[in-house]
């Protein structure tokens, strides 16, 4: 099924680094916001990097990154998918990164996952020329990779 992007990134003009996903998960296109899925980590580990409360609201999310330099968005703009597997994404249109690049300071450009980080190198690196840094998968479904593990590699985030 051909689907389109549905939720707009999330950045002002103080987001100095920018988190790409690849694609919103049926549970985050139905809420449209990023990492809707209750079991998704994303929110838990950001907020444990932080040291803050685990933001609930769309509106504290959005707050959340906005007080933290955060711009948040995905590497598609438009593709098929089946469901909400990484591995059922095909024939991709990515999305166009030069307004989040144009009005912000960004220094730094991490993906979460290595299908955003795939489709990153293919699809926008060439256009960008900034390499992204890999940071493992918040979902569900990458589950040999522990909360404490995941929050080694995601304090990364507040060190480069």
């Amino acid at each position: 099924m051909r689907v389109q992007h549905n939720i707009p990134p999330v950045f002002d003009k103080n987001s100095k680094i920018l988190i790409l996903g690849s694609f919103p998960s049926v549970k985050s296109r139905e809420t449209e916001f990023f990492y809707g899925h209750p079991q998704n980590r994303f929110w838990r580990v950001l907020s444990t990097v932080f040291g803050c409360d685990l933001p609930k609201t769309v509106d504290e999310k959005r707050n959340f990154l906005l007080a933290h330099g955060i711009a948040l968005w995905d590497v598609i703009s438009e593709c098929d998918i089946e469901g909400s597997a990484d591995n059922h994404i095909n024939n991709v249109i990515p999305n166009d990164l030069t307004p989040i690049f144009s009005a912000c300071p960004i220094h730094t450009v991490f993906v979460n996952g290595r299908t955003a980080q795939k489709l990153y190198d293919l699809y926008l690196f060439p256009l960008t020329g900034r390499a992204a840094v890999y940071l493992p998968s918040t979902s569900p479904a990458n589950a040999s990779w522990s909360f404490e593990r995941l929050l080694l590699e995601w304090r990364r985030i507040i060190t480069e």
